[in-house]
């Protein structure tokens, strides 16, 4: 971040709070909806694979998409995987979406799958990551007392993509994204006064929002 760029973030974000931009996106390719007693169930990318998703990014998504007016039944993943032991397991789970119509074609697996009122699986990837950071800040304590001097920052980008896979039609109903970039900053002259961007909060709320409006077939605004 150019002197000039990061002067202007300092000065509008002590006027304001963290400074965070949030960017939500939709592809669809197909109509979707839920009938009475239907669910979704919400996996993570698997480790085995890189790029893992937190588990605390997974449980956010499940517990929020539960709220509100076009609130979704959510099926629990950990029950999801031990229902479809061994297949979502490390060793065998799928590379992503992709690779489902191989899994479903397996006997049983697509049965057991619509057994438990499943109609979509929402397929999790992304991270949140510190990409740029700067300034200075310490802290001492004298025989007159103690304080903190300095100025620090740091950005941080969340990026998460969900994709949508339908049980019932087999086929990929779309993908839905959020990325949110903030700017956290810890001015201290004696008191250290944080402004914190919570990214990967704003990022959760951003994709569970379009998420509920995606498989309800609604405007997410």
């Amino acid at each position: 971040m150019r002197r000039s760029a990061i002067a202007a973030a300092v000065a509008s974000c002590l006027l304001l709070g963290a400074c965070m931009t949030t960017r939500v996106e939709e592809s669809k390719s197909a109509a979707t909806g839920l009938r009475d007693g239907e669910a979704i169930v919400i996996i993570e990318t698997s480790y085995h694979f890189g790029n893992d998703t937190e588990d605390s990014f997974v449980d956010c998504v499940s517990k929020a998409v539960q709220k509100g007016r076009n609130r979704l039944r959510v099926y629990p993943d950990e029950a999801f995987v031990d229902d479809l032991f061994p297949w979502f397991e490390p060793r065998f789970m799928p590379k992503g979406p992709d690779a489902l119509p191989e899994l479903l074609a397996k006997p049983g697996v697509a049965e057991k799958i619509r057994a438990n009122g499943i109609r979509y699986i929402v397929w999790l990837n992304g991270d949140t990551e510190r990409t740029n950071s700067g300034g200075s800040l310490s802290c001492a304590v004298g025989p007159g007392g103690g304080g903190c001097f300095g100025f620090a920052w740091w950005e941080n980008d969340s990026t998460y993509e969900a994709s949508i896979w339908d049980i019932e039609d087999s086929e990929s109903a779309g993908e839905v994204s959020a990325a949110v970039r903030g700017t956290s900053m810890i001015p201290a002259v004696i008191v250290p006064l944080p402004l914190i961007a919570r990214t990967q909060s704003a990022a959760c709320k951003g994709l569970a929002r379009e998420l509920q409006a995606f498989i309800a077939g609604e405007d997410a605004s």
